[in-house]
């Protein structure tokens, strides 16, 4: 079966690390920034996933276009599948979400604000090989649907 390189794409507090916990976690590695703490590490551990064939997740908010071509280059050039799930990242509902959080987990409200405005639409042109969006629905449960191109 051919590995997958899936790439999250959302704002802070649109779900991202919940919806990996709840479709991803037993099938594929999490690469996450936050955890990993330094560009050198998340390098070496996609590194080691594209080597040993291993599926693995970009938890991150992966916003622009030109962030996410690194990760999608090199997962083309180990004969990966790429998919991306774009989470609804309405505003206003990520903000509300992100005052429920307490400690590290709490973004300034500026940081939120500001990427939204850098939030670029996934394409296929891109280089995915499906689109997936992701609509957040009560009691932290998901419906995922096929992406549609704007």
């Amino acid at each position: 079966m051919q590995p997958q390189a899936t790439l999250l794409i959302g704002l802070q507090a649109s779900g991202k690390s919940t919806f990996y916990v709840q479709q991803f976690l037993h099938s594929h590695v999490r690469i996450n920034l936050d955890m990993l703490r330094t560009q050198h590490r998340e390098q070496t551990l996609i590194a080691c996933c594209l080597e040993l064939r291993q599926s693995f997740v970009i938890d991150r908010m992966n916003l622009e276009r030109n962030r996410r071509s690194g990760y999608i280059q090199a997962a083309q050039a180990a004969g990966f599948r790429i998919e991306g799930y774009l989470l609804e990242s309405n505003l206003a509902a990520c903000l509300e979400r992100n005052r429920q959080r307490t400690g590290k987990q709490h973004i300034p409200e500026l940081a939120i604000r500001g990427s939204f405005k850098k939030l670029e639409l996934p394409s296929l042109a891109e280089g995915f090989e499906r689109l997936w969006y992701v609509r957040q629905l009560p009691a932290h449960q998901f419906q995922v649907t096929p992406w549609e191109e704007q």
